[in-house]
């Protein structure tokens, strides 16, 4: 049942990807040919103010999913609506906090923002941007126990016809009226439709969670969960600084317009980023009932397939955007919109390096470890604030993302030895290395050897290079890393699995 869900949560994950994908690229050029690129810095620089917000949040969602999964496990109800309540009340009051702190940035914005020279008023949009992240909060409770209960596959179900409903409203509004605020009031309002319909299915699904009668959480596991925020509010802030500051120092440094030239890669990156992260977060859950039910000798060994498949899905994927980026980005926007080569080196090893952090994060997140790592998010965000804007001066917008990837070492030289493979597996440091270099000499291999071969294979027309490129980046890879690791456990296990799958069709 664990690898039927698993399973049904990653191939809907990975629909609902394909759409977001496929209507995100659709909507960058309506936007940019509607409103233009400064309209989309300021977009890509509101969302990553306001994703500072949400590190009030505390990982409080976590945290609740972590101590789901026991009480799902025994049947125990009255567990479980207690935890839902304490879920409840906790994000309204975070949601009334970042309301709050949102109103406290509005004095500082034009610092921020700098130089613009569009007609809308910047506070009134920043409040448009900052009431979408406060409702976002309200009735998003009750979908944790369709997570906890590995139904992952149901709200991405919503959420693809979410994004479908309110990317065709939005851009039907920019194109016949051009109205930003509009278009901005869209969003809002299709997100508390979502946040009404995931609930609805929660209290179908498990009618007892509408019980008016519940006891309030126990203390020792109040004091359990207050422990595991304490941990994760390190994490938040760590990841913010890691992943989400990047275009408030690129607009500090490099201007509002720079950040817009950046989204449209970022776009790209974080579609094929979302895509993979949703297959992991579909096995989270699943991961979490092994950990509770299985030896360390059996999670080690579900650890190595899921490392494998993580590595082999980034290697691919980081070939493709090195070869496929440039030419993709000339046919759907325009040659002017292309960044530096050396910027979309960088781009591609920050990709790849956040990407091989998926495995250990989906077992350290399952296995509630949040509190005896909390200050190694510190440590790496310290570095990467220092490193970006010491390199941002030296190599303009390559130094900020050098800047990240060198902070992402913290993590695989430390943090994942010591707090996953060390308590989780008793494995030590050196196997840890051992797991890992395979998969990153098979990662240079695959790059290297198609872009030389795509280098030598240069046409005039565009649309057939990507074509060319695309196909390039579909077999060399991985015929690559077939050859490779055929003959491994983990390719083994899962050729048995997809002739299984097959069979039973």
């Amino acid at each position: 049942m664990r690898s039927v869900n698993s399973i049904k949560n990653a191939i809907i994950a990975t629909v609902m990807n394909i759409v977001t994908i496929v209507i995100g690229f659709i909507a960058q050029k309506i936007f940019i040919q509607t409103l233009g690129t400064e309209y989309l810095g300021i977009n890509g620089l509101f969302t990553n103010i306001l994703s500072m917000l949400g590190i009030i949040e505390l990982g409080l969602g976590s945290a609740i999913i972590y101590h789901l999964y026991k009480p799902i496990a025994k049947e125990d109800k009255e567990k479980i609506k207690s935890l839902l309540l304490f879920y409840k009340i906790g994000y309204r009051v975070i949601g009334f906090i970042i309301a709050i702190i949102g109103l406290l940035i509005i004095p500082f914005l034009h610092f921020i923002v700098g130089k613009v020279t569009i007609s809308e008023n910047i506070i009134y949009i920043y409040l448009l941007f900052l009431m979408d992240i406060v409702v976002s909060y309200l009735l998003t409770y009750k979908r944790s126990i369709l997570y906890a209960n590995q139904k992952t596959y149901v709200v991405n179900l919503v959420h693809i016809a979410y994004l479908v409903i309110m990317n065709v409203t939005q851009l039907t509004i920019l194109i016949l009226t051009k109205n930003y605020i509009l278009y901005l009031w869209i969003k809002i309002i299709c997100r508390i439709l979502e946040n009404i319909v995931i609930t609805i299915i929660a209290n179908h699904q498990y009618p007892y969670i509408k019980d008016k009668n519940v006891k309030l959480l126990e203390k020792d596991v109040r004091k359990s969960i207050f422990t595991k925020v304490k941990g994760l509010v390190y994490h938040k802030i760590g990841s913010f600084v890691v992943l989400g500051s990047d275009n408030i120092i690129i607009s500090t440094f490099l201007g509002v317009v720079t950040v817009g030239l950046y989204s449209n890669y970022n776009l790209i990156i974080q579609a094929l980023n979302n895509l993979f992260s949703q297959v992991f977060n579909s096995i989270t859950a699943s991961v979490g009932n092994l950990l509770i039910e299985s030896d360390k000798k059996k999670s080690y060994s579900v650890y190595k397939n899921i490392l494998f498949l993580n590595s082999w899905m980034y290697a691919f994927a980081s070939t493709g955007l090195l070869c496929v980026m440039e030419p993709f980005v000339k046919v759907w926007i325009g040659s002017e919109f292309l960044l530096p080569f050396g910027v979309l080196i960088t781009l591609v090893i920050n990709f790849y390096s956040q990407g091989m952090r998926k495995t250990s994060n989906t077992f350290k997140e399952a296995a509630g470890i949040f509190y005896e790592d909390r200050f190694v998010p510190l440590w790496e965000s310290l570095l990467n604030i220092v490193a970006s804007v010491i390199l941002v001066k030296i190599f303009g917008l390559m130094g900020v993302f050098i800047g990240t990837i060198i902070s992402t070492f913290v993590l695989f030289f430390y943090s994942y030895p010591q707090f996953v493979y060390k308590p989780l597996f008793e494995r030590t440091y050196i196997q840890y290395i051992k797991d890992y270099i395979p998969y990153l000499l098979g990662t240079i291999l695959s790059v290297f050897s198609t872009y030389l071969l795509i280098d030598c294979i240069q046409f005039t027309n565009s649309i057939l290079q990507i074509v060319v490129n695309v196909i390039l980046v579909i077999v060399i890879p991985n015929m690559i890393h077939f050859l490779l690791f055929y003959k491994t456990e983990q390719f083994k296990y899962y050729k048995e699995l997809l002739t299984k799958v097959i069979n039973k069709k």
